[in-house]
């Protein structure tokens, strides 16, 4: 035998080897994942998931690991770990802005591994109630695009919901387009999101102006109207391709290479501490002269970051205004809570919408 395929035997061996002891470790692990829900269970805790642990576990992965794989993909591989492990304790159910393929599937996939349960549903409001009545453990909604801003019917379902946001999936959106035929010929049509049309405006300017384009209730929508109609091309993402069996014409059309999407993960659960954390708020200003700069005092005096502001209708007195903030930090830091409870006595409204782990992955 010649030298190189001894050594390639060898490594191979030692491959075999590792594997060996990695699935006994991970076997391991899923046994005390169920010596942790044995325990709760003697507590009296009713929640399995712990969106703050999985942050820490994840955060640790990546700051420790010096390669060779990177060390997102070492995380997402983790992910799939604690995602079987809960499995075992509880398997969660996720209730998304459906049908199968949508994006918003893809970030609930990312946000907590392949062995949850996915629950697609027709609209944003209908995945809030969803949570609402315990049909679903958790929910995942759409709140605002890099390229296209917020998403409105997600906030204004926050006026009147009583979930709490327990945590925060930004996902990279690369757009597809797509035919029952690579080689279909010119469209008659082109079908997607609205958001995803104007997510790539200027490529279909580029290269079918004057084609009609038809905005439906989403991208998987549009992969399944392109499936069944001859003419109709789909602008959707690669798993949308494949549940639908369509053909990449063209890929990755979107306008902006760095066009993210970021999502909310809804529920009725208290997130604890993780150390790198972010707090959303919904508030309104009295009506008087400089209402808005009393709002931020607060925050300003007490040096807490503001990532984002924005303002929708009240939708109970015309032309009052109600504002979503995202802050750094946890509701339980001292420093938020003394700020917020100064922001109280300026607004004439204030709700808490949940302190959360920012985004890992």
């Amino acid at each position: 035998m010649a030298k190189g395929d001894t050594d390639l035997r060898a490594l191979r061996q030692r491959i075999d080897g590792l594997d060996e002891k990695i699935q006994e470790l991970i076997g391991q692990r899923a046994q005390l994942v169920l010596d942790v829900a044995r325990a709760k269970a003697s507590a009296g805790s009713e929640s399995f998931y712990r969106p703050e642990r999985e942050a820490q576990v994840l955060t640790n992965v990546m700051a420790r690991h010096s390669g060779p794989l990177p060390a997102e993909e070492m995380a997402r591989l983790f992910r799939e770990i604690m995602s079987a492990c809960l499995a075992l304790e509880s398997q969660q159910s996720i209730a998304f802005l459906g049908p199968e393929g949508t994006f918003t599937q893809e970030a609930a996939l990312k946000h907590f591994g392949h062995s949850v349960k996915t629950v697609p549903l027709a609209a944003i409001d209908e995945v809030f109630r969803e949570v609402e009545s315990g049909g679903a453990h958790f929910g995942v909604v759409p709140v605002e695009n890099s390229t296209e801003g917020v998403v409105n019917h997600t906030l204004d379902m926050f006026m009147l919901s009583p979930l709490k946001i327990c945590g925060e999936v930004e996902l990279r959106i690369h757009h597809h387009l797509l035919a029952r035929e690579k080689d279909a010929g010119r469209p008659q049509r082109i079908v997607s999101h609205q958001q995803s049309l104007a997510q790539c405006r200027e490529w279909l300017d580029a290269n079918y102006a004057g084609v009609e384009r038809v905005a439906v209730s989403s991208n998987a929508e549009a992969a399944r109207l392109a499936s069944q109609q001859s003419g109709a091309f789909a602008i959707a993402g690669a798993s949308a391709a494949q549940i639908y069996n369509l053909q990449v014409v063209a890929a990755n059309i979107e306008d902006k290479p760095d066009n993210t999407t970021r999502f909310l993960i809804i529920g009725n659960l208290e997130t604890g501490i993780s150390g790198a954390d972010k707090t959303s708020l919904l508030v309104s200003g009295r009506n008087r002269p400089g209402g808005l700069h009393r709002l931020m005092a607060p925050l300003a005096r007490s040096k807490i970051n503001m990532t984002r502001i924005e303002s929708r209708p009240s939708k109970r007195t015309p032309w009052e205004y109600v504002f979503f903030i995202d802050i750094d930090g946890h509701v339980k830091d001292k420093r938020i809570a003394r700020a917020l409870k100064s922001l109280e006595k300026e607004a004439a409204f204030l709700k808490l919408l949940g302190s959360y782990p920012k985004a890992v992955l």
